[in-house]
């Protein structure tokens, strides 16, 4: 009897969630699928608290999650193109607003954190070369690591950058206790944007850095090729008629240009062969110019001391 009580209370758990899973994929169109490693329960509650009115964070067990979405097969299949991403640590992110902005705001609610003992490295840490502010007493430590360094004014000087930490290794008690003794919190932990579902389909969310003007490069750069390959081949595309029509009529030009053919498209630029003068805009005259200018001042003449000058002996000091 006890065994059976606690399996209603767990499906009676159960239920409510997996209401709330399906009514939150039936009203929000897009889901971020975000990577929750290294963060605290009140950091993911700063988090719910920034995006309350944004988004909806839904940290669960993947198990249960899987099944939720499992048991609206029937109804909702598209919604199963979800589940192979829904691995490791991870929190579903439901919203109705940009995308790109929701990310951004993910981003800056990251929080920076000391580097811990036993945990592997995100990134790259490097010791920036410098006055350190320890006591010399803390050479040797710095050598243990390899570190160059010297005193300068009772204080440790670091010679040169130092690799302190590769990504990937693992953090050792050294390298913390430095970093600690630095002031140096290397990393930051958060929300990381992995995967966007939307419409039943799932991709990359480095997509949703792509800007407009990225978008339109990339088209016109695409098109110019397309255009270039079919004009070398010889084959007509949608990207290359206008650059062929164009050159037919060019080529039309030139012979009606020589052969004294004229046609209605060719008129204008048989009058500017022909009549080059007709076509020469005349140029601004001077007077037009300066119309509207104030004329200025004359400058005074410049009045010589005579002491200087010398007139005043009866000569100047230019006559041979």
């Amino acid at each position: 009897m006890p065994t059976q009580k606690v399996k209603k209370k767990g499906k009676a758990r159960k239920d409510p969630f997996f209401a709330k899973l399906e009514g939150l994929f039936t009203d929000y169109p897009a889901v971020l699928i975000v990577g929750c490693n290294n963060i605290g329960s009140h950091h993911m509650q700063k988090i719910k608290k920034a995006l309350k009115d944004k988004a909806v964070i839904v940290k669960a067990k993947n198990t249960l999650i899987r099944k939720a979405l499992r048991m609206k097969e029937k109804e909702h299949p598209e919604w199963l193109s979800i589940l192979p991403y829904i691995r490791g640590n991870v929190a579903l992110v439901f919203t109705n607003g940009d995308l790109s902005a929701i990310k951004k705001s993910l981003l800056e609610l990251r929080i920076s954190a000391p580097a811990k003992i036993g945990a592997f490295a995100p990134e790259d840490v490097w010791v920036k070369k410098g006055g350190t502010g320890l006591e010399p007493t803390k050479t040797s430590f710095l050598q243990a690591l390899n570190i160059a360094s010297k005193i300068n004014r009772g204080q440790i000087d670091i010679l040169q950058d130092v690799l302190l930490i590769k990504n990937g290794t693992k953090i050792g008690s050294s390298e913390s206790v430095l970093l600690q003794l630095l002031n140096i919190r290397p990393f930051s932990y958060g929300l990381t944007c992995s995967y966007v579902y939307e419409e039943g389909k799932v991709y990359s969310a480095k997509f949703l850095d792509t800007t407009t003007d990225m978008l339109i490069n990339r088209f016109t750069s695409t098109l110019s090729v397309i255009a270039s390959i079919s004009l070398a081949l010889g084959i007509p595309t949608i990207a290359s008629i206008p650059h062929s029509i164009l050159g037919a009529y060019k080529n039309l030009l030139a012979i009606s240009v020589e052969t004294g053919y004229v046609f209605d498209q060719a008129k204008v630029v048989k009058d500017m062969v022909e009549n080059p003068d007709q076509f020469v805009q005349a140029p601004t005259s001077t007077k037009e110019q300066v119309k509207d200018k104030e004329p200025e001042p004359e400058p005074e003449p410049e009045v010589k001391d005579k002491e200087e000058s010398g007139e005043d002996m009866g000569f100047s000091f230019f006559d041979q």
